[in-house]
């Protein structure tokens, strides 16, 4: 992936997609696909606001049960399961443990009724061929206890375990930018919109500015999509389209488990997490309404101690604010409602068009992602006259091994524990670059040096660094370290181990020692 802002200049496009998250992505890849000529943009890096703050899975959302959002639950599980099938190194099956207190808010009937139900609706949508490991089960309290042995034990009652499935949420949104340029698409971060060409009251292109040397260029597209999530909603006509919410994710130290856990907040009674995610547990979200600066989303002190307080009133052990290893906040557009609280209103999506024609994309969720961007290339091509249908829902990933996945990642393993990768870096190297994996381990043939682990507590090994930035058109060195290998949420980074990272990047990034050291100084800031 190689970054080229000329591409753009003077160009006719069928359509131009305006935000590089999830949707964009999406819309961009499968457009592509289609046949379209077409440009996708971002104003800063690739998932680089609420499409690498997520909570990193692909589910079909079992709290929906709850307001009856069936269509939306049914609709996720059915692409939990095209995705666990197309991109097995992407998407892979992650159980849930739900544990039932003498106090829980959801007592043990009515959790086994929404686990079935949960379970038949993932049986419509054909989720019984990835396997019988996503139905539900029940246990006892003392089976639930040694399950989860770090959970407290006064006032258990027993506990459920489901599955569902997790992701690298910024990797996804990478492999489907890199497939959209494999097939065609002019791709360009660090690319701002700062205003529409009409003819005739409609858009018919953009002027653009490259947000690193500050040169401008105008395309023309017949159909733009604004997918630019909360920047959409924060002007214009979305602002009487959407809300905004805010989450935030802390990552905490590993708790003794593979497992993650569904939690329900005693304070208020909402759902939360407990994630294991590359060594470390993601502890989330929260959900609040956001009408602050949507280019400045942080993390406050409220929400930190709301989110300890509630796993505290779990965890046999507390966590406090110096266990805190890092945190993230973003920000979801949905459709605007009246309800009170952001927990109430549906996650569901839709597509609304302005009178000079952009399209913008409203609402939706990372799982469900796919089948909205279909649609919403559904309408581009209905009004530019072109029948093509999506191409993109039992296509394998642009990264997808060619190969069953199990036999593949079990080889991949082997080879790489000969180059001396341990086999959780192994492990998180086949998910991170798929079939790319073997270009990563022969960077390590010619020098066994990068097979070391850059953090001793984390898998990323130093072949993984150099392969990403030389690669993935990463920009700076936040974009590296947040979204292409997020070891500033994992690791409390020091300034030291910030400048040997960028030491060690700076001939594949063109860094002088100035360079190094504002990149550095970015790093600190954040």
């Amino acid at each position: 992936m190689k970054r080229d802002f000329s591409l753009l200049s003077g160009r006719q496009f069928d359509l131009l997609v305006c935000g590089g998250g999830i949707y964009g992505a999406w819309v961009a890849y499968d457009a592509t696909l289609r046949g379209l000529r077409v440009a996708i943009i971002d104003q800063g890096d690739w998932a680089g606001a609420t499409s690498s703050a997520s909570s990193k899975l692909i589910h079909g959302g079992l709290r929906y049960l709850e307001t009856y959002d069936f269509k939306l639950v049914s609709k996720a599980l059915a692409e939990r399961r095209r995705l666990l099938e197309v991109a097995p190194h992407r998407v892979w099956p992650l159980r849930f443990g739900v544990p039932v207190y003498a106090d829980s808010r959801i007592g043990r009937i009515q959790l086994k009724a929404g686990l079935s139900l949960y379970d038949f609706l993932a049986w419509l949508s054909g989720t019984g061929r990835a396997g019988k490991d996503m139905t539900h089960r029940y246990f006892s309290r003392k089976a639930f206890a040694k399950r989860f042995p770090f959970l407290k034990v006064a006032g258990l009652k027993g506990g459920f375990s489901y599955g569902d499935a997790q992701t690298d949420d910024a990797r996804l949104v990478l492999e489907l930018v890199a497939g959209a340029m494999e097939a065609g698409a002019v791709c360009v971060n660090y690319c701002r919109v700062t205003g529409y060409a009409e003819s005739g009251g409609q858009a018919s292109g953009a002027l653009l500015q490259d947000m690193l040397d500050h040169s401008s260029a105008q395309v023309f597209a017949r159909q733009i999509v604004n997918t630019s999530g909360h920047w959409a909603a924060a002007s214009g006509p979305g602002r009487k389209w959407c809300r905004l919410s805010k989450g935030t994710h802390l990552v905490m130290p590993a708790l003794p488990t593979q497992e993650a856990l569904l939690l329900t907040a005693k304070s208020d009674g909402r759902v939360f997490f407990a994630i294991p995610w590359y060594g470390k547990t993601l502890l989330g979200t929260t959900d609040t309404d956001y009408r602050g600066d949507p280019d400045y989303v942080a993390v406050d002190a409220a929400e930190v101690a709301y989110l300890l307080a509630e796993a505290n009133r779990y965890l046999d052990n507390s966590w406090s604010e110096q266990d805190i290893v890092g945190s993230y906040a973003g920000l979801r557009v949905m459709k605007r409602n009246d309800a009170a609280s952001p927990s109430a209103v549906s996650r569901d999506w839709e597509l609304k068009t302005a009178s000079n024609g952009v399209h913008y994309s409203i609402g939706g969720k990372i799982t469900s992602a796919r089948e909205d961007a279909a649609n919403i290339v559904n309408t581009v091509c209905a009004q530019l006259g072109v029948d093509v249908p999506c191409q993109t829902m039992l296509r394998r990933f642009p990264w997808t091994p060619e190969q069953n996945y199990i036999d593949w990642s079990a080889e991949t393993a082997v080879q790489a524990g000969k180059l001396g990768i341990g086999r959780e870096s192994a492990e998180w190297l086949a998910r991170r670059h798929g079939k790319r994996t073997e270009e990563v381990l022969r960077m390590v043939e010619h020098d066994a040096e990068l097979a070391e682990r850059i953090m001793p507590d984390l898998p990323f090994i130093y072949a993984d660094l150099l392969y990403s930035a030389g690669n993935e058109m990463a920009i700076h060195l936040h974009d590296l370290l947040r979204r292409r290998m997020p070891l500033l949420i994992l690791a409390k980074l020091t300034e030291n181990d910030l400048d040997r990272i960028a030491t060690a990047i700076a001939p594949v990034m063109d860094w002088d020692q100035a360079s190094i050291k504002r990149e550095v100084e970015s790093c600190l800031q954040r």
